[in-house]
């Protein structure tokens, strides 16, 4: 259920960006007459629209995540506050601008910020965040857990630079199937190959 909560607001910048895509003009009056004031030269053409909107859009539903979670009086976890902060300098760069590039950056570094705050973690303060995120439902050995904290630092480094990879090198619209569909599956796989290798690791439950 978190997982979907997480990707809310990739889907909702798909939906958008689709939906702008395939109506190209209504896009660039909208954009021009909603975010005319915040843009560079004040007018929005239809190439740059969809992803304009669309930019909006993630901006606002992480936004409304932050919001309902308070509301509800549960935790906002760091890396929403981070993803918030990233998506609103980059996003807004990238409206004010009118260049999709600095949005493209936006999984990229956020990426690279969580696979950074295991691997220091790990180094500098010997703390092991995958095992403070997954210890109370398992029981490993250290060895196991500190592989188990690289891993994922490295699979965040490698999905940072496929992200550029895609970005750059490939049309926006490619770009956008592959921040949801591509991410979301090779997340997936990735945790699938994670959970045979613990199972494999896991101490037997000896609580009588």
């Amino acid at each position: 259920m978190k997982l979907l909560f997480d990707f809310l607001p990739i889907a909702l910048f798909f939906g958008m960006f689709k939906y702008a895509e395939g109506h190209k003009e209504w896009a660039a009056a909208r954009a021009t007459e909603w975010l005319g004031f915040m843009v560079s030269g004040g007018v929005v053409g239809p190439v740059e629209a969809p992803v304009l909107l669309a930019t909006v859009v993630v901006i606002v539903a992480t936004l409304l995540q932050i919001l309902w979670l308070k509301g509800r009086g549960k935790k906002v976890d760091t890396m929403l506050w981070v993803s918030l902060g990233l998506v609103t300098v980059l996003g807004g760069a990238t409206i004010y601008f009118h260049s999709e590039s600095f949005i493209k950056w936006k999984p990229t570094v956020l990426y690279w910020v969580m696979g950074a705050a295991l691997l220091i973690g790990q180094l500098v303060f010997k703390k092991n965040g995958i095992k403070s995120l997954m210890g109370a439902q398992m029981t490993l050995p250290d060895a196991v857990w500190r592989t188990v904290n690289f891993s994922w630092v490295g699979f965040f480094a490698i999905m940072g630079c496929l992200n550029l990879w895609v970005a750059f090198n490939f049309p926006t619209s490619t770009w956008v199937n592959f921040k949801l569909f591509g991410g979301l599956g090779i997340m997936a796989l990735f945790i699938l190959v994670q959970a045979v290798y613990l199972n494999k690791h896991m101490k037997p439950d000896t609580t009588p």
